[in-house]
């Protein structure tokens, strides 16, 4: 990367940070947006009326995030997930999920600079999103090691369930949500773990923060509710009259957004699980 993208991009990512910040304290002065109205009018989805959800046939290019592929599926984005403009994905996310707008400009940008690719004019396929160590990373809730499973559009289903039954919250209706502490305790077991069965395991502190974020859109843009979690989730489909959680007029900010992923990173607990991924180091030595 030469001086002059370094530069530019440093100027960039603080604009874009002092945009979420005013974001977010627009955010606390504004009504938020009425139940049943979350979704932009005109948008897919508006009123929780989705278009059709259309599994991926062979040749579709899908990628490691449930949400992204859940937009391909439906038709929201590209169905095939393939030749995705940064420019579209950045609007689709927004209206999809009412993540904020910085969010969404920063996300696709960062997408854009780590396939060396132009935000303004190229494309991508969704596959291309799982450059190991990119986005992309070890220890993640829903699927195998990318050492372990090259495709990393491949779910791996019994850690999806177990994720799904380490619920212990429940909303004000009584149903089954996720916590932030739930999130901790999976993410440390899920650690130990694949440090435990995978010889070429990596995880930074930097990815730590992405795998915490990751989780934490389940609190946030979904609101922890394991029904609606285990559609998108399990079977990458948007549920029918689903709306996201986040009623914010200025969506989800990077400023809010990270109080609750420090919360679960920072309850991570890799040591209680010491003897479980003691069990799956021996359990993989015992098949190999």
């Amino acid at each position: 990367m030469g001086l002059f993208s370094s530069v530019s991009n440093f100027f960039f990512d603080a604009g874009i940070l002092s945009w979420d910040v005013l974001l977010t304290l627009l955010n606390l002065v504004r009504r938020k947006r009425r139940i049943g109205h979350v979704t932009p009018e005109g948008h897919p989805g508006y009123g929780g009326h989705w278009p059709e959800f259309r599994p991926p046939q062979e040749g579709d290019s899908r990628c490691s995030c449930p949400a992204l592929n859940a937009m391909a599926n439906h038709g929201i984005l590209s169905r095939s997930g393939r030749n995705i403009s940064f420019v579209e994905l950045n609007c689709q996310i927004r209206a999809t999920y009412n993540f904020g707008p910085s969010f969404c400009s920063y996300v696709p940008h960062f997408a854009a600079r780590m396939l060396k690719r132009s935000y303004a004019k190229d494309t991508f396929d969704l596959e291309e999103l799982d450059l190991h160590n990119g986005i992309e990373h070890d220890a993640s809730l829903f699927r195998l090691d990318a050492a372990l499973e090259p495709n990393q559009s491949k779910k791996h289903i019994p850690f999806i369930e177990e994720l799904l039954a380490a619920s212990t919250g429940k909303d004000d209706s009584g149903r089954d949500i996720l916590t932030k502490k739930d999130l901790s305790r999976i993410l440390g077991k899920r650690r130990a773990v694949a440090r435990a069965v995978n010889k070429d395991f990596s995880l930074s502190f930097f990815h730590k923060i992405f795998g915490s974020s990751n989780s934490s859109t389940l609190l946030t843009i979904f609101g922890g509710r394991v029904d609606d979690l285990r559609s998108i989730v399990l079977h990458e489909r948007i549920p029918d009259g689903w709306e996201s959680r986040v009623r914010q007029p200025y969506g989800l900010t990077m400023t809010n957004f990270n109080k609750t992923v420090l919360a679960v990173e920072f309850g991570v607990r890799e040591k209680d699980w010491a003897e479980a991924a003691q069990e799956a180091a021996r359990q993989t030595t015992t098949s190999a």
